[in-house]
């Protein structure tokens, strides 16, 4: 296989161009250069999918089997048509990593690939819905696969839908606060309902997945998640004090008074939202697929033992908008405590 991957200097993109030269396969990745460190045995073409001239002079890197598209996540609609018209000719296959948010339930609903998604991106911009939720993104990535199969058409299209996507070299910053937190020790607010629903998926396993798809198959579109159920949230704060050896004790305080306490969902406490879709993501029709989700417990291990190594993932805006300031969080131990 020659395969192409848009992306590839950090987290999934590292992980789809690592799992795709370990099956001995020819890879070139199309990133600018900027951030990330290229992985050996790649052609790394560097440009920027937003200029026409650049995306004309990768295209004469080609033909590839298949293209994997890892780094779409913050552009429009009209940056992803143009690089797949000029993609098309070059390409048989485009594998389009997407998201659960191009559903109009997320994330308040339960889900499944039948589930309404998202109508075009109209001008004006949707206040915000839910706590902690922006319509617009999920709009804005509905418009951009719509914009892959107009292109290179449904026979010729894979769509993957993960949540949350936990592992080594997170950019986020929210697996890596909870492990540090649970380092650091002492008294550890821990929010909500231990047995709430986890659902989160292994960076390597969505990469592992990605690559499937670009044997010639039907149009996929797939969620991917760990099975419903399986994971809550107490098993893995719990995983985060094994691995790091803490000392500390969790103390669970109910939603009612962290919200009362004016606490940020999704990022004060990273990953604690209290809408009751959030981890009730249908992935069966990936399973049937042959998709695999490792356990929650080996993602925060292995991730635990990639920062303990002294790696530090990609600098990161988002990485700030993480994590409780400690001021604040003991203010609310003291107050329930």
């Amino acid at each position: 296989m020659r395969i192409l991957v848009l992306g590839g200097g950090w987290f999934l993109g590292r992980a789809v161009v690592s799992g795709a030269l370990e099956r001995g396969w020819e890879v070139t990745t199309f990133t600018r250069g900027l951030s990330g460190v290229p992985v050996p045995g790649a052609v790394a073409v560097h440009g920027d999918r937003e200029c026409p001239e650049d995306l004309a002079r990768l295209a004469g890197h080609g033909p590839w089997d298949a293209v994997i598209d890892t780094s779409a996540s913050e552009l429009s609609p009209h940056v992803v048509r143009s690089g797949a018209r000029a993609l098309e000719l070059v390409v048989g296959r485009y594998v389009y990593v997407s998201t659960v948010a191009v559903y109009e339930g997320w994330p308040t609903e339960p889900l499944n690939t039948c589930s309404p998604v998202w109508a075009d991106p109209a001008d004006a911009q949707l206040p915000d819905g839910a706590p902690g939720v922006n319509p617009n993104y999920g709009r804005r990535k509905a418009g951009t696969e719509r914009a892959v199969i107009e292109t290179f058409g449904l026979a010729r299209t894979s769509l993957l839908r993960p949540g949350v996507i936990l592992g080594p070299g997170e950019y986020v910053g929210r697996l890596p606060w909870w492990l540090r937190r649970a380092e650091r020790g002492g008294l550890i607010l821990a929010p909500g309902d231990p047995t709430r629903r986890f659902q989160a998926v292994d960076v390597r396993d969505v990469a592992t997945f990605a690559l499937d798809q670009v044997v010639p198959v039907d149009h996929q579109v797939h969620n991917l998640g760990t099975p419903t159920g399986r994971e809550t949230m107490g098993g893995f704060l719990q995983a985060c004090m094994d691995v790091t050896g803490s000392t500390g004790e969790l103390l669970w305080v109910e939603d009612g008074i962290l919200l009362r306490h004016g606490l940020r969902q999704w990022t004060e406490l990273p990953l604690w939202w209290v809408h009751p879709g959030v981890s009730v993501i249908d992935s069966s029709s990936a399973v049937a697929a042959g998709f695999h989700s490792r356990p929650l417990a080996e993602t925060v291990a292995d991730t635990w033992h990639w920062l303990s190594q002294g790696n530090t993932p990609v600098p990161h805006r988002r990485w700030a908008k993480h994590g409780i300031a400690q001021a604040k969080e003991q203010a609310i131990l003291d107050s329930v405590h």
